[in-house]
């Protein structure tokens, strides 16, 4: 049974469009950025009651981390379910996304080369 694998040239095309583009690049540093803001808050203030900062990296990371974490809850995880299930589905769901938007990012700039080569110079 052949199996598809994924060649050199198929990874370097995913790495290109989730890291190698303006788009992906300012989602990524504002992911990043929230992530600084809630290691910075739970490690350095003081709370009574627990804080809303991480809200922030899940509205950064909606939808596709809630559908990560539903499909945890579906195979027996409790809500939200151990830390590294929920690290890992907020490092997955924002990767793909990162993804998504590079491939949005190509799809609108190839539309528009298209668009460019059928109009005759000058118009």
């Amino acid at each position: 049974m052949n199996r598809p694998t994924l060649s050199g040239r198929t990874i370097r095309a995913l790495v290109r469009l989730t890291f190698g583009n303006a788009a992906s690049l300012l989602y990524l540093g504002a992911v990043v950025a929230a992530a600084v803001l809630v290691a910075l808050d739970t490690l350095f203030t003081a709370h009574e009651d627990a804080s809303f900062a991480g809200v922030w990296l899940f509205l950064l990371a909606a939808p596709t981390v809630f559908v990560f974490l539903l499909g945890g809850s579906a195979v027996g995880a409790e809500s939200f379910g151990p830390a590294w299930f929920m690290y890992l589905a907020l490092t997955v769901s924002v990767l793909v996304q990162s993804l998504a938007l590079g491939w949005f990012v190509r799809l609108v700039r190839g539309g528009a080369r298209r668009n460019r080569a059928v109009r005759p110079q000058g118009a």
